[in-house]
């Protein structure tokens, strides 16, 4: 039996990873696929911004990162779907792993290398890197994961090349390039990009990784930032959408520097739409997600990642913004 393709989805927070994967579902490409989805934090809100109604396979990690502390899950998860496969209780013809945006990539790809039951079963295609225009130059000269990401790319999309200026994106485009000459790169501005360009592509080479990183194979440490933290909002109550707006004006303004991803659901009083509401440092935005289930418990869930942000204050505020 042929082995299953894999990309690899990968991008620092807020990149736009989760709108270019709802782009590759919603294509008419004739393929099932199966989702594996990792958050940094103790929970998850992607697998609700995906598209539904399709009957893919969404697998949720949380509560650790893809690249260290639950690589062992990763290994775990692929091998339960082969199994599902060949008993005939699923179908999927290929596996997009959608990472955390504080993810290294290579310990990732590496899974399919040295994992004797995965690398007989998988193959891995390509490693697609998502590119924010507007705050790569930051998040590449203070985080390695960034540069990393970067760096084992067989594509790189360039996001939010839309709300900066040409010149910025030339100069974005000729830095990586200078980090990584193999990677064909393009722009994706709110997750447009031809199919033709993300699967089947066979961009992953193990020689051209092995001439840049000659211990690929062996390296398998990986730690991250003590600074860098997540945590979560819920309220079963609905909100007030003014003292929310409000809020987070005022949260922006204090910490949007040290907020490096925050995105929620909200159930908002006299609404009957889920509110997806995301933010990436100053910039921030909401807009109508699907209609809430007639006998569906209603729950707001907002995920904040950032360095030193307090969090004790910020639930608590969040917390008086509960509708009366």
């Amino acid at each position: 039996m042929s082995q299953i393709p894999v990309t690899i989805l990968t991008g620092f927070l807020g990149s736009g990873k989760t709108t270019l994967l709802n782009r590759i579902l919603t294509e008419q490409h004739g393929q099932k696929i199966a989702v594996i989805e990792n958050e940094f934090g103790e929970a998850g809100i992607d697998n609700e911004l995906l598209v539904q109604d399709r009957n893919e396979q969404i697998i949720e990690m949380n509560n650790g990162c893809i690249c260290c502390t639950v690589r062992g899950d990763l290994v775990r998860i692929l091998g339960e779907l082969q199994k599902k496969k060949d008993a005939g209780k699923v179908k999927f013809d290929r596996v997009i792993i959608e990472t955390t945006g504080l993810a290294d990539p290579a310990p990732v790809a590496q899974t399919f290398f040295v994992e004797d039951n995965v690398k007989s079963n998988y193959i891995l295609d390509a490693i697609i890197t998502m590119v924010d225009a507007k705050h790569a130059p930051q998040q590449l000269d203070e985080h390695h994961e960034a540069q990393e990401q970067v760096g084992f790319a067989d594509r790189i999309l360039i996001s939010k090349s839309d709300i900066v200026n040409k010149d910025e994106v030339t100069s974005l485009r000729e830095r990586l390039t200078r980090m990584n000459k193999r990677a064909k790169i393009s722009i994706s501005d709110h997750g447009k990009a031809p199919i033709v360009d993300l699967l089947d592509i066979k961009g992953f080479r193990l020689d051209d990784i092995l001439e840049i990183e000659p211990n690929f194979l062996t390296d398998v440490d990986h730690e991250h930032d003590d600074d860098v933290n997540s945590f979560v909002f819920r309220e079963l109550k609905p909100l007030n959408l003014e003292k929310l707006e409000d809020l987070f004006g005022f949260l922006v303004k204090q910490y949007g520097t040290q907020m490096m991803r925050y995105k929620g659901i909200l159930n908002i009083k006299n609404v009957n739409l889920r509110v997806i509401f995301q933010g990436v440092h100053m910039i921030m935005g909401a807009v109508d997600g699907a209609k809430w289930g007639k006998n569906e418990q209603r729950e707001s869930k907002i995920v904040f990642i950032g360095k030193n942000l307090p969090k004790e204050k910020i639930l608590s505020a969040l917390k008086s913004c509960i509708a009366a």
